[in-house]
């Protein structure tokens, strides 16, 4: 990487836009950057580190964005920073513009701008730049990824911090680790340790929780067992050795003594089996024994009951008898009842038709009444052609009044159109006159704000002239305060170097020793030396006195300078105001304001007349088409209207012949619909009613008849003999159940076991339950036993064989967690087989180091003439860890000793040579990327000169390699030893380079 340019502007203590070549400050290989503490050389650095990386390095980090912005800079001036280098073969432009507040455009106050980045290459076979990106994360990655190092990587590599490896060389294991973890990217090694201890975690939390499913299991083999086993169960705690061996072997003591338990349940189940079955036995037999005597007994009582209804039985078999002979008789009855019903149902019919006719046709038969049906339907039949001469009369009104309301609508068309068309002359001449004067205020107002402008700058001219009046007054004031100022001082400067010139002798005198030469006159005795007067001036005074003339003076010149500024400035505006006084010329600005809005105002109205004007003028010609159709219209209705109205009295005589005296033809239609329709049902019902006297008169014929081979005196006897379906059956079922209890108890009373058991004694049934009750209580207590030892059993071979399997999956477990916890504190440098108890990350960071400190015992060899060389330690210091190391052999003892015991200047040459063997091996680590420019901070006083010039020969000879060194520095030695320079200037109105390149001026 080499730098070729660096334009600021704006940033940090640069007020204005400085640039940077370092192509000619790398010209000599070797280029100093100084200047007064304060002016703002750090700030050169942090510009290249802010072009590249977005940010500035180390703890001025948190100064970002606004805060990167120049106090001295202009409000309208854009903070920028531009970097021209070569990175990997290709020419880059870096640009990056932080956020800034500006003032806004319009009114007061400011707004913030956003940050913006440009990236460019310079395309060699075009000659010209072309754009590559303007996203800040893309250009970051871009640089990131050509450099090869992240922004700690370069500001420790390319800006040198000396003060940082001065500490690192006295810093403990532990600071060194941070610095080289940030440089070299060890974070993956301490991601390694981190993650086997989450696995050796791990692992810990799975064999503990195994153990701990192990004890969970023994102590539910406990709960099954309950008091079966006199010992415990183990009593460990998860992660205990052989915790699982002791539980299997409780677990084989507690199901061998719950087999034992499991086989005396067994042969107590079988006694009390064979004791319920006799009982049992004995229990059917008195059961049965009391079922036939109660079965006796019973047949007896319901024997005697029957005898008691014997007279109720035949009674109802006669009731059967007559009921079955009135069956014959029951179909004539049937049909006679619907005989009956049908003729009361048309008799009913035929009065309800005959009362909605009139009294004329109250003893008409039914052809009769059909005949007068048959007239009304035939004069019905003659309305159609008057039905439809009324539907047109209707369609006639209807259409008439449509007429009527058109010429209603279009009479208010034409009076409408009529009024309005009457005042459009006055309505477009007052149009007119708006759009012309809005044109006469828009022209004026065009003259007007030419005027506005000049008026405005010579109203701020001359509050200016107003201003820097008062300012000169001012300042010619303090001019002449410092022109007497100075004068006072400078006379009473001279007033003292006379009087120390008339006491030097005294002065002399104090500095004269015995028997030494006199600087004067040689002598070495001094018998009269001169003595202090009163009042007497000693150098201090005078060199006091002409400081404060010297401070005088300076004040005196720049309240000159700044009275012939503030001169300038009023010459230059008053002839830009003139003479005219502020007061006029703000009020002749403000009435021309007032005007121009005046104006400005009146011409707003111009497009709105415009339109108004254009939309009467449509409006006109809308109205006049529509006067014009209305017309049109009307005389059209008026010859439709007389058509309508003959042809409305011919059908009105029609229709008046046709409705006779009702009330329209419709309503003479239905009319006759409804006595054709009355008619027709009398007709009807007077026809239904002769059938059914008929059909009714000869059911009574057959009724009697049937009547009368049935046995029964009038047909009235079999209607009352006759049972309906639910009596009859009721009165069947009562003589088959009679039949039924007869058959059973016959059979009951001649059952010899019954006839048996009813001569013998009354047996006790309830001893025999008692006994059968408890020889089954006896059973099920047995057999509870047997199954709760039986639920034993299989529950703790269950839970064995479940602690067996834990026990078998636990293996490999204890061995994974065996084997993680050893790498894990190998790893962590808390094994006792990591002798110097180094963390990995520390393994690998001293291997860096040990590279680090090789490349910079070369340069640290020729800075200290071969006397002193770095290197790597691993020895443990005290009871802490080892890996991070650094000592310092010195050849001319032979001894090797810490770091911290080096002095001041060969601790600098030493971080030096260190800073720059870190950079060679963060180089390589980047993966070669060439590293053509550099930069080394403060710490070049503390060195003598001979050392010096090894340390200037050790970085001169950088030029080998064809790099670049810039040398941060107060040293004033260094001016005269290096020629190329960059100078920051501190300044009033902020810091400014100036730069000189290899060959002095």
């Amino acid at each position: 990487m080499r730098l070729h340019r660096l334009d600021i502007t704006a940033f940090g203590p640069f007020g204005g836009s400085q640039s940077v070549d370092f192509d000619e400050l790398s010209a000599a290989g070797l280029f100093l950057l100084h200047g007064p503490t304060g002016a703002g050389k750090t700030s050169v650095l942090d510009a290249v580190c802010y072009a590249l990386y977005g940010a500035v390095p180390g703890a001025r980090q948190s100064t970002q964005g606004l805060g990167l912005r120049s106090d001295h800079a202009a409000p309208g001036a854009r903070t920028e920073v531009r970097l021209e280098l070569t990175v990997a073969g290709r020419r880059l432009e870096v640009t990056r513009q932080p956020p800034w507040e500006r003032p806004k455009k319009r009114g007061t106050g400011t707004t913030t701008e956003k940050a913006q980045t440009w990236l460019r290459e310079y395309d060699a076979s075009a000659g010209s730049w072309k754009d590559l990106s303007r996203s800040h994360q893309e250009v970051g990655e871009e640089i990131t990824q050509l450099l090869g190092m992240s922004r700690e990587q370069f500001c420790q590599v390319v800006l040198l911090p000396q003060g940082d490896f001065a500490r690192f060389l006295r810093a403990d294991a532990e600071s060194r680790g941070r610095l080289l973890g940030r440089l070299f990217d060890t974070q993956r090694f301490a991601e390694v340790e981190k993650r086997l201890a989450e696995r050796r975690r791990a692992a810990e939390a799975r064999v503990r929780e195994g153990d701990a499913d192990l004890l969970a299991d023994a102590h539910r083999m406990h709960q099954a067992a309950g008091d079966l086993v006199e010992l415990p169960p183990p009593d460990g705690k998860p992660g205990d050795p052989g915790l699982g061996e002791a539980v299997l072997a409780w677990a084989a003591v507690a199901r061998s003594t719950a087999r034992e338990r499991l086989a005396v349940a067994r042969c107590a189940r079988g006694a009390a089996e064979e004791e319920r079955t006799a009982a049992d036995h004995a229990l059917g037999q008195a059961r049965e024994l009391a079922r036939l005597q109660r079965r006796f007994a019973e047949a007896r009582k319901r024997a005697a009951a029957l005898e008691e209804r014997s007279g109720e039985q035949r009674r109802a078999r006669t009731r059967m008898e007559w009921a079955r002979r009135a069956e014959a008789v029951a179909p004539a009855l049937a049909l006679r009842e619907a005989a009956e019903a049908e003729h009361r149902r048309a008799a009913a019919e035929e009065a309800r038709a005959r009362a909605a006719l009139p009294d004329a046709f109250a003893g008409a038969g039914a052809a009769g009444l059909a005949a007068a049906a048959r007239r009304a339907a035939e004069e019905r039949g003659g309305l159609e052609s008057a039905r439809r001469a009324e539907h047109r009369l209707a369609e006639l009104t209807a259409e008439r009044a449509g007429l009527d309301r058109q010429d209603h609508a279009d009479e208010e068309v034409l009076q409408e159109a009529g009024s309005w068309l009457a005042s459009w002359e006055e309505t477009r001449t007052a149009l007119v006159r708006r759009v012309e004067a809005a044109q006469e205020a828009a022209t004026r107002a065009e003259q007007l704000a030419v005027r506005r402008e000049p008026a405005r700058a010579r109203l701020a001219a001359a509050r200016l002239r107003d201003r820097l009046a008062g300012d000169t007054e001012e300042a010619q004031a303090r001019a002449l305060r410092s022109r007497e100022e100075t004068a006072r001082a400078h006379e009473h400067w001279l007033e003292l170097k006379e009087q120390r010139l008339l006491g030097i002798a005294a002065e002399l005198a104090a500095g004269l020793v015995a028997g030494e030469p006199c600087a004067v006159c040689g002598a070495v005795e001094h018998p009269a030396p001169a003595r202090r007067g009163a009042g007497h001036v000693d150098r201090a005074a005078e060199e006091e006195a002409l400081a404060a003339y010297r401070r005088a003076e300076t004040r005196r010149a720049e309240d000159e300078r700044r009275l012939a500024l503030a001169r300038e400035a009023l010459a230059a505006a008053t002839a830009e105001a003139g003479d005219a006084p502020t007061r006029r010329l703000a009020e002749e600005e403000a009435e021309l304001e007032r005007q121009y809005a005046g104006a400005r105002a009146d011409a707003s109205g111009l497009h709105a007349a415009g339109e108004e004007l254009r939309h009467a003028e449509q409006e006109r010609e809308r109205r006049l088409t529509a006067r014009q159709q209305a017309e049109v219209r009307a005389a059209a209705r008026a010859s439709r209207r007389d058509t309508l109205d003959r042809e409305r009295s011919a059908l009105e005589a029609e229709i008046d012949r046709a409705r006779g005296d009702a009330g329209s033809v419709a309503a003479r239609a239905a009319q006759l619909d409804a006595r054709v329709a009355r008619l027709t049902d009398a007709a009807d019902a007077a026809r239904a009613a002769e059938d059914t006297a008929q059909r009714l008169k000869d059911a009574d014929a057959r009724l009697a008849d049937a009547a009368f081979r049935a046995g029964f005196d009038t047909p009235q006897a079999a209607a009352d003999a006759l049972l309906d379906d639910a009596g009859h059956r009721a009165l069947q079922r009562q003589l088959d159940a009679w039949q039924t209890e007869e058959a059973a108890v016959r059979a009951v009373l001649a059952e010899a076991d019954t006839a048996a058991a009813a001569q013998r004694p009354p047996v006790d049934l309830a001893a025999a339950e008692r006994a059968a009750a408890a020889a089954e209580r006896r059973l099920r207590e047995a057999l509870s036993a047997g199954d709760a030892a039986d639920r034993r059993c299989r529950e703790l071979d269950r839970l064995s064989r479940q602690a067996a399997a834990s026990l078998r999956r636990l293996g490999p477990l204890r061995e994974e967690y065996d084997r993680v916890a050893r790498l894990a504190a190998l790893t962590a440098g808390t094994s006792a087989e990591n002798e110097r108890r180094m963390r990995l990350e520390s393994y690998v960071l001293a291997a860096r180091l040990e590279q680090v400190a090789a490349a910079a015992t070369v340069r640290l060899r020729r800075m200290s003439s071969g006397r002193y060389t770095l290197v790597h330690s691993d020895d443990r210091s005290g009871r802490g860890r080892s890996g991070l190391g650094l000592h310092v052999v010195d050849a001319w003892t032979g001894r090797e000793r810490d770091t911290s015991t080096l002095s001041g200047g060969e601790t600098f040459f030493a971080s030096l040579a260190l800073a720059l063997g870190l950079a060679d091996v963060v180089t390589d680590e980047a993966g070669g990327v060439r590293l053509d420019t550099l930069f080394i901070d403060e710490g070049f006083g503390s060195l003598d000169d001979q050392t010096l010039d090894e340390v200037l020969d050790v970085l001169d000879s950088l030029r080998e390699r064809d790099r670049s060194v810039g040398i941060v520095s107060h040293v004033a030695d260094l001016r005269r030893r290096v020629h190329a320079q960059l100078e920051v200037v501190k300044g009033r109105s902020g810091s400014a380079l100036r730069q000189r390149g290899a060959v002095a001026d």
